[in-house]
């Protein structure tokens, strides 16, 4: 009998297992766009591999976002419609109370949430209302929620006391590539962006940053976008990959649409890059099918925001996400945060240590030098 001749080892099955694969920061730009050209269904394998390789696959870390105070930033960011810059229809409104922030966390957290997103449309926080963000973190830590802010800009001592009063994650999306951040963007810069990144991880805090796609940038663009995330050291814990939502009035109402496939090829690679990140479904899901969903999630998205709005824009609502999650057995990732919280106040520990250390350095040295002083007078 004439014995059957075994089948071809397809290319995908010879590499090196990205799951075995160690963590990288090195990645370049030529790698990560040889990565997007792969034929999709090779690319979904190697980032459904990857991600069983470090998560549980049916598992989605469901977080909910609450706009703290709307309307009226000074950015001229071209896709958002709190920007005062445009005329978008959207109401000025002030920083919300405590009282009604804290209800709309435990809610949240009554509808299955394990994470809750406060966001403020500023450049920075002002003193005054840091005051008060500190509380809604106090607050909002209490309930036995994993907390996340975005504020804008943040210097080191605004991160440590953010970090001190009980603050998880900071999110500070890069939005796009460098080269075409010009384009959106003027009135802050990447490297401004990156300095808040790395006042965050300095204070102790978990980097929660993205970017949108859509906005007109070039597929460079977003190979080059992920390669500035991959540099960061650690990677990001949470990786929001918005889908540009058009609004009207901002300058970016008209442009075209981005293929959904390309998306999902953004999802994929993002996978494959951050192995330990949470890679988060974003902005962008009201305008997307169940099935173009469903493939997000076998291309690696582990983590979505679940309400009715995401900031000013709409999100599908809760009894779809429901609905979706039964068709496809997924199940919200069950967080066990005192671990995590555990850790967070050791880096937070060792950072109050080193600052006092280093305050006493100083106060040594300038006494050593009022002696030198005294001695020679």
């Amino acid at each position: 009998m004439t014995q059957a001749t075994p089948p071809t080892a397809h290319p995908a099955d010879t590499q090196t297992l990205d799951a075995e694969a160690p963590v990288r920061h090195d990645w370049t730009l030529e790698e990560i766009e040889a990565l997007f050209a792969l034929p999709f269904n090779d690319l979904l394998f190697r980032a459904q591999r990857v991600h069983r390789a470090h998560f549980d696959p049916n598992a989605v870390q469901v977080s909910t976002l609450l706009s703290i105070k709307t309307g009226a930033c000074p950015e001229d960011c071209k896709y958002c419609p709190q920007s005062g810059h445009y005329n978008t229809g959207l109401p000025r409104e002030k920083l919300l109370e405590i009282e009604k922030v804290v209800e709309q966390a435990a809610a949240a957290k009554a509808a299955g949430a394990s994470r809750f997103c406060m966001g403020a449309a500023w450049k920075s926080p002002r003193e005054r209302d840091l005051e008060l963000v500190l509380e809604m973190v106090r607050r909002v830590k209490a309930l036995g929620l994993e907390t996340c802010m975005t504020l804008g800009m943040v210097d080191g001592d605004q991160a440590g006391r953010l970090a001190e009063a009980g603050l998880d994650y900071y999110n500070h999306n890069l939005d796009t590539s460098p080269e075409y951040y010009g384009e959106i963007i003027t009135t802050r810069s990447y490297a401004d962006r990156l300095e808040t990144l790395g006042n965050v991880r300095d204070a102790g805090m978990k980097v929660c940053s993205g970017g949108i796609l859509g906005m007109g940038e070039a597929p460079r663009d977003r190979a080059a976008l992920l390669q500035q995330l991959v540099r960061l050291e650690p990677h990001p814990e949470s990786v929001p990959i918005n889908m540009l939502v058009k609004v009207p009035g901002t300058p970016l109402e008209d442009v075209e649409d981005l293929d959904p496939i390309d998306f999902i090829r953004a999802i994929a690679v993002a996978r494959i890059l951050m192995p330990k990140s949470h890679v988060r479904l974003s902005a962008g899901r009201e305008q997307m099918n169940d099935a173009t969903q469903a493939l997000a999630f076998l291309a690696g998205a582990n983590s979505i925001f679940y309400g009715e709005r995401l900031l000013t824009t709409a999100n599908p609502q809760a009894e779809r996400d429901r609905a979706l999650f039964t068709r496809l057995g997924l199940h919200p990732e069950r967080r066990e945060t005192c671990a995590d919280d555990a850790q967070m106040q050791a880096r937070v520990t060792t950072r109050v240590q080193a600052n006092v250390e280093a305050d006493l350095a100083r106060q040594a040295a300038a006494r050593a030098g009022e002696l030198a002083y005294d001695a020679g007078a």
